[in-house]
């Protein structure tokens, strides 16, 4: 594994708060709303500014951040997740395997249009965990 980085889910005000974070930790910020990602024609026209993902790097500091908020709302638990980079797809898949034993496979790791392979669980003491190995990392 080559890191594990903090994933903070908002309700709307990503880009204010990661903003924020800038403000106060320095670094630069990345943004992509919804209305620039492929996900624009499955999502409602009023969520067309809100951030997709946000990734803030200072330094060694990586803060990623989100507006795609549960339908549930944002309940304690649920506004953090780690994401978690791995060097290799055996490495993800036996991770992920091992993390979801008695919790919940949110979302099954699956290749995605950035080009990776991504999943997303709650493990049994109910902390969510997302999974990306980047398929090009070692093409660069």
């Amino acid at each position: 594994m080559t890191n594990i980085n903090s994933y903070l889910i908002f309700n709307g005000n990503c880009r204010e708060a990661m903003t924020f974070y800038r403000d106060c930790l320095g670094g630069e910020i990345y943004f992509q709303t919804i209305g620039e990602s492929p996900m624009a024609g499955k999502l409602p026209a009023e969520m067309k500014e809100s951030i997709m993902h946000a990734t803030l790097t200072a330094g060694d500091l990586k803060l990623m951040g989100s507006d795609m908020c549960p339908e549930s709302g944002l309940v304690k638990g649920n506004s953090v997740s780690l994401l978690i980079n791995f060097n290799s797809e055996e490495e993800a898949r036996t991770t992920y395997e091992k993390l979801s034993a008695g919790g919940e496979k949110d979302h099954p790791l699956e290749n995605t249009y950035w080009g990776a392979l991504f999943g997303e669980l709650t493990d049994k003491f109910e902390n969510h965990w997302m999974f990306n190995y980047e398929r090009n990392q070692n093409n660069n």
